[in-house]
């Protein structure tokens, strides 16, 4: 496999190679496709979640068990006022 890096990217891996944080320019670049890796575990873990925590929501929605808008922030306000006895 050949990679082709821009300049600014070929000498990043040179400076990282002579620091002596890596032995060569291939663990550099297996480093970084490593960070990718992991990365993109993390992006994929939060929409995981955030289905998860949307799956419901459209469920009840669909059922037609929602509050609409502005009903909703009305509903809201009327709650904050009570619990700060603002008025």
């Amino acid at each position: 496999m050949n990679v082709s890096l821009t300049p600014e990217l070929e000498r990043l891996v040179e400076r990282k190679v002579e620091s002596g944080e890596f032995k060569s320019a291939s663990e550099v670049v297996r480093h970084g496709l490593r960070l990718v890796a992991r990365e993109d575990e993390g992006h994929q873990a939060r929409l995981e979640a955030l289905r998860a925590q949307l799956d419901p929501a459209i469920a009840e929605y669909e059922r037609g068990e929602f509050i609409p808008g502005p009903l909703a922030v009305e509903q809201a306000r009327a709650e904050f006022r009570r619990l700060t006895g603002r008025a």
